[in-house]
């Protein structure tokens, strides 16, 4: 497989599935805990408006309903296929009595995570890498998994990053870090060193001495351990080293090291001649060799990283957990060479993307959002990066036709639902059972509200939709505090039932905005979606393009 651009849509487990073994240089991930999150970020960094009351009631994405529990069951025979030894299979087994009933939701994501880190690790050429970005929440959790895939041998790094200075805490330390965790795939990896800028108060420390320009250096030893016959033991401009049981060592390793020339003398002459020994005070002590700052490059990257801010500034994209880009450069610097792969399966806002687009490599971003897949297409990498679809990339897994649609709805019904409900700009909830008939709400602006007001969303893939389902939404509409509803179906109902539809949606009545009437209710179709028709409703919040019209009714 050869590799170029690509953006996909949907979810990462998915879509892994179609990779092919060992085709990925480097993976690096920072899975969501709460998704929901990253969607209320958008949103008012969108629209500064508060969001409704009702977003706050969708269910974290993480609940051990029924699918999930028999995923758990199913687990150790998956990990046992993956290559993974017994002792950490029966740790599994161990996992699943004790978390099962007392933190159900985290159960069920640690079984969201290792069904797609298996995949991760198939998927990681035999010299690649993956760094999981984590917080304490999981991390420990998710360690031991890691292990169990990589083998603790290939365990590198816990990486810790101070992401703020200070955060208060009642009643427990303030928690200023997040825990990435670095795994190669064997023992023969990539690695390039990387220099990061020394501590400030580590160069007043070490470098206090200055020349007369004014360029810091620090003093090292022009001796060796021991003593020695011949020209190193001799006594060199009156300072005898055996006396102190040493012997010259002359530098060799310095920039511009190649110009000294042969033998201890005429070695230390010339390190004389071109100012790089210090000389003791008043004839105390030693001659020593100036290592000057500007000649270190810097200190190598530590497993502890102080020096990297959060995003700022016009970095900022909305994303309440958004990384910095120089986090995603150093990793990215640290563990690939230009060309290689970098796949984020977990993009969110691309700051991996923008990192692996700016070192010249190639790139694979997978987000299940479809509205961070458009803000990433118009902001990251059009603004930003100035790349251009179809010529510098690709987006894949978006349904274009009808049939793709329904192969989608096949596959996985809950994908089908997020694709119709995030195309017509709304936000489908992650509550996957008991919904009380809402999939998803849209948001839009009414002059002198305080709060953006929405419109309940219901979609339905199958063929089956009679008129009491239709009943039934209507029954959400006025139970819920909402102010539209809308139905999103597969395919075209006979004309007949098109009008006892439109009949009952008819009856729910209209709301004025500004002297325009828009229905309490709507429906639209798959195709209706494909050919670019959206609900008709008072201006969509977070809406980028011209609001299109509905066939009949007044433009907005």
């Amino acid at each position: 497989m050869t590799w170029s651009n690509q953006l996909y849509y949907g979810d990462c487990r998915t879509v892994m599935q179609n990779f092919l073994l060992d085709s990925v240089d480097l993976i690096y991930l920072d899975p969501p805990f709460n998704s929901q999150r990253q969607y209320n970020s958008i949103y008012k960094d969108e629209t500064n408006r508060p969001l409704p009351d009702e977003v706050d009631a969708f269910s974290d994405m993480w609940e051990l309903d029924a699918d999930t529990e028999r995923a758990a069951r199913e687990m150790p025979l998956l990990l046992r296929d993956s290559g993974m030894d017994e002792a950490t299979v029966e740790l599994w087994n161990i996992w699943l009595r004790a978390l099962r009933y007392t933190r159900p939701q985290l159960l069920a994501y640690l079984v969201h995570m290792t069904e797609r880190l298996i995949l991760m690790h198939r998927i990681l050429k035999p010299t690649g890498s993956l760094y999981l970005h984590c917080d304490p929440t999981a991390s420990h959790y998710l360690k031991v998994v890691l292990d169990g895939l990589f083998r603790h041998d290939n365990f590198r790094n816990e990486l810790i990053w101070k992401r703020t200075s200070a955060h208060n805490a009642a009643r427990r330390y303030g928690p200023v870090h997040d825990t990435i965790l670095f795994y190669s795939k064997s023992r023969h990896y990539t690695w390039n060193r990387v220099l990061q800028d020394y501590d400030q108060d580590y160069i007043n420390r070490s470098y206090r001495y200055k020349d007369k320009d004014g360029r810091r250096y620090r003093v090292g030893d022009l001796t060796g351990a021991g003593t020695r016959e011949g020209e190193s033991g001799q006594p060199w401009r009156n300072h005898d080293p055996t006396a102190i049981g040493r012997h010259w060592a002359v530098p060799r390793s310095f920039p511009g090291s190649d110009d000294v020339p042969p033998g201890v003398v005429a070695g230390l002459d010339y390190l004389d001649a071109i100012g790089r020994i210090h000389w003791p005070s008043r004839g105390r002590g030693v001659p020593a060799f100036k290592r000057y700052l500007e000649d270190m490059g810097g200190m190598a990257a530590q497993d502890v990283l102080t020096d990297i801010q959060p995003a700022l500034g016009n970095e900022r994209m909305g994303y309440a957990t958004q990384k910095p880009l120089a986090l995603m450069e150093r990793l990215i610097e640290a563990s690939s060479n230009p060309g290689d792969v970098v796949l984020d399966p977990f993009c969110g806002c691309a700051t991996t993307i923008e990192a692996a687009h700016k070192l010249g490599r190639r790139w694979i971003g997978i987000d299940r959002a479809f509205h961070a897949i458009n803000r990433v297409v118009r902001l990251r990498l059009g603004e930003r990066c100035g790349l251009i679809e179809g010529r510098d990339f690709t987006i894949d897994g978006v349904p274009e036709t009808l049939e793709a649609a329904n192969a989608k709805w096949r596959h996985n019904k809950f994908e089908f639902q997020e694709w119709a409900i995030e195309t017509v700009d709304g936000f489908p909830t992650t509550r996957r059972t008991g919904d009380g008939g809402i999939d998803g709400r849209l948001y839009f602006h009414v002059p002198d509200e305080p709060e953006l007001q929405s419109m309940t969303i219901e979609v339905k893939g199958g063929t089956h939709v009679t008129i009491a389902q239709v009943r039934a939404l209507r029954g959400v509409l006025e139970r819920e505090d909402a102010q539209m509803a809308g139905l999103i179906l597969m395919r075209p109902r006979s004309p007949g039932q098109t009008r006892n539809f439109e009949r009952e949606m008819a009856d729910a009545g209209t709301m004025r905005v500004l002297g325009i009437d828009y229905p309490r209710m709507q429906m639209l179709t798959v195709e209706d979606i494909l050919a670019g028709k959206r609900f008709y409703t008072p201006t969509v919040a977070g809406r980028h393009m011209p609001q299109p019209t509905m066939p009949g009714l007044p433009n907005a």
